[in-house]
């Protein structure tokens, strides 16, 4: 069975065989009024690109992920002008911002020289993380949904400053290629993160920018983005198919072989270039990721057999805690003397998001655990009812936490409930 990177676009490829089994949970997924009230509830908050109250900026990490709702909400023209928005604020070297908000909104008590400004969108000022590397793999998997969902290549080739969409697209897959790649293992750098994360856990220098303290390192979330990235690029501008596809290959290979540990049935946290920042008796390799390995599973990296392996994983670690779902970003949590930046069961570390437990839902979909997605995502539809779509849960007491309006959880479950409807709809006789 051949699963896509857009799965959520394309499911009815990935609709199973008819069976009394299947044409029961279809039944119980049309009738679950929850859902439609989740998707209602989402569409109603989409109806801004804001990451969520407690962010006034558009980022794109989060914006690719709620896109797909907000081209039900907005016109296409535009969503198409707040992609452009990001290729206008590009660098000359191909990066990408992480977001921008209007010049008299941004907090400028906040590291005012870290503000970056074009021309070509006055009255506005964006920036970047630079402790990430997910920024241009998310606007290239952004724009492939916007093609996706409303068959407008057109921006492909709209000129920003006299360069198409699309070329500006293959600067921004370069720049990870020339200023985050590591020759020796052929695989994407970024500095040391949790999971998916932006802080560092180097207490002396702003957490989210690299500095003299940086451990450079390797992760499977940052090699996942970008191996879906590329696959997107190939299937968007067909004549650069020969040398992307060669560097995909070769991506995937070195995924598997340097950070897939077959033994254990896990991804391995971090690869380090020039030393870890923590302890030598702290046991690192034992943690269990749960956002790079939803990625990984998306980006069509594991086998059925090995996605149903960390789902169980996902599962005995979340049953630890008692307000716990596979949405737990890192288990067990780094402890506070490791990463003196983030205490344990806080924001990243440790902390539950749907943002990310969402997509492992999207993987399960995709890889045909129908059963275990509509189970594993209930408790994710029960929380939002009662709370609202929020940033992140303490996982000993259940309490929401951080942005409320969070965007990102709103696209995340819109898309879940669409796939499996889509599916519960194909069992129809």
């Amino acid at each position: 069975m051949k699963r896509l990177f857009l799965g959520l676009l394309l499911l009815p490829n990935l609709a199973m065989a008819q069976s009394s089994a299947n044409k029961e949970l279809a039944k119980k997924i049309i009738n679950d009024a929850r859902l439609d009230t989740i998707q209602s509830r989402a569409l109603h908050l989409l109806s801004g690109f804001a990451a969520g109250t407690s962010y006034g900026e558009v980022w794109i990490r989060d914006f690719n992920t709620f896109i797909i709702g907000s081209l039900q909400v907005h016109s296409p023209e535009k969503v198409k002008d707040i992609l452009l928005s990001f290729f206008k604020f590009q660098r000359k070297d191909g990066n990408i911002v992480d977001g921008f908000i209007a010049d008299a909104k941004a907090d400028k008590s906040y590291m005012p020289d870290r503000f970056i400004y074009s021309d070509l969108m006055p009255g506005y000022a964006a920036h970047k993380n630079t402790v990430e590397t997910d920024q241009e793999s998310s606007l290239v998997q952004a724009v492939a949904k916007y093609i996706a969902v409303t068959k407008d290549q057109s921006i492909l080739w709209e000129k920003v400053d006299g360069i198409t969409v699309a070329d500006r697209i293959q600067m921004a897959l370069d720049f990870i290629l020339r200023e985050r790649w590591s020759e020796k293992y052929g695989l994407v750098t970024g500095a040391t993160t949790i999971d998916w994360g932006d802080v560092q856990p180097d207490t002396t220098a702003i957490g989210v920018e690299i500095n003299a303290s940086t451990k450079w390192s390797i992760d499977v979330y940052d090699n996942a983005m970008f191996y879906i990235a590329i696959n997107n690029y190939i299937n968007l501008v067909p004549a650069e198919t020969v040398k992307w596809k060669k560097i995909a290959q070769a991506l995937k290979k070195q995924i598997r072989s340097q950070l897939w540990q077959s033994t254990q049935q896990k991804y391995i946290p971090h690869i380090y270039l020039q030393g870890s920042p923590f302890s030598a008796a702290f046991k690192e390799e034992a943690l269990l990721y749960s956002g790079g390995s939803a990625i990984a599973i998306l980006a069509d990296l594991n086998t059925k057999e090995e996605v149903k392996k960390i789902n169980q994983q996902l599962l005995a670690a979340a049953a630890k805690e008692k307000h716990a779902t596979i949405g737990m970003t890192v288990y067990p949590p780094y402890p506070l003397k490791e990463f003196p930046n983030m205490a344990p069961y806080v924001y990243q570390n440790a902390g539950d998001w749907t943002w990310f437990g969402g997509r492992f839902i999207q993987g399960l979909i995709q890889y045909g655990y129908l059963n275990e997605a509509y189970a594993e995502m209930s408790p994710m539809i029960d929380r939002a009812l009662k709370n609202g779509f929020t940033e992140w849960y303490d996982v000993r007491t259940g309490a929401p936490k951080g942005s409320g309006e969070f965007r990102g959880e709103a696209g995340v479950l819109y898309d879940c409930v669409s796939m499996l409807r889509a599916w519960a709809k194909a069992q129809r006789p």
